[in-house]
């Protein structure tokens, strides 16, 4: 039991810190905000990371819920966000903002608005569709689980909006160290992380829709 919470919570953390991805958070958040004042900045900082707190404990709370209302069993949700995830994880990989986080209509429409915290901050580059896809999953793995793995839910993804708050706080310094080229390697490290995430979640998937697929 203890082994299977250990596996399951390094799967919570590295997946929801991956999807957020602070650093590509980050660098979407100084194009946005070159031209505003530091105080607007704070704010946009504080309003981007507490909605999409805010949304991915709610759809966390809810997830259950969600599939029920629809009719998706949680096999057909884990293939077709493992499907999504692998999108995700491939743009990265070649080094590309995913269109599920920023589109470039999106970009240049938020150019000269000050009011970017909920869009595009908030949704989708924080809590995207990838983000509150893995929640819905975790969520509902969790179910079959002890309340501590809902604890391991919440406190993953405390921890990657924490992350990208302190990141967006900080992004001058970052901007300075971090240059493309190295930003390139550590989103490509990720996608490559992301994909194995999102296969998993496929396989897991289809073994449980598909029991004799999986030996069972």
């Amino acid at each position: 039991m203890a082994g299977d919470l250990l596996s399951f919570s390094l799967l919570c953390l590295s997946s929801i810190i991956i999807i957020v991805n602070p650093l590509g958070a980050t660098l979407i958040y100084v194009s946005l905000t070159t031209n505003l004042e530091k105080p607007v900045k704070v704010q946009i900082i504080r309003d981007a990371c507490t909605i999409a707190l805010i949304i991915l404990i709610v759809v966390g709370l809810a997830g259950t819920v969600i599939l029920q209302v629809f009719g998706i069993s949680l096999e057909a949700f884990r293939i077709a966000g493992g499907i999504l995830l692998f999108g995700i994880g491939m743009e990265m990989v070649y080094a590309k903002t995913s269109r599920t986080k920023l589109t470039a209509t999106e970009k240049y429409e938020s150019r000269d608005n000050e009011d970017v915290a909920v869009m595009p901050l908030a949704i989708p580059m924080i809590a995207g569709p990838g983000a509150i896809t893995t929640t819905i999953v975790l969520a509902n793995e969790a179910t079959g689980m002890s309340t501590l793995a809902w604890l391991v839910i919440f406190a993953s993804i405390g921890i990657a909006i924490g992350i990208t708050y302190f990141m967006m706080r900080h992004a001058d310094y970052i901007i300075r160290k971090v240059g493309q080229r190295q930003y390139r390697v550590i989103n490509r490290m990720l996608g490559m992380l992301l994909m194995a995430i999102a296969v998993q979640f496929v396989i897991t998937g289809i073994k449980t829709a598909f029991p004799l697929m999986g030996g069972s």
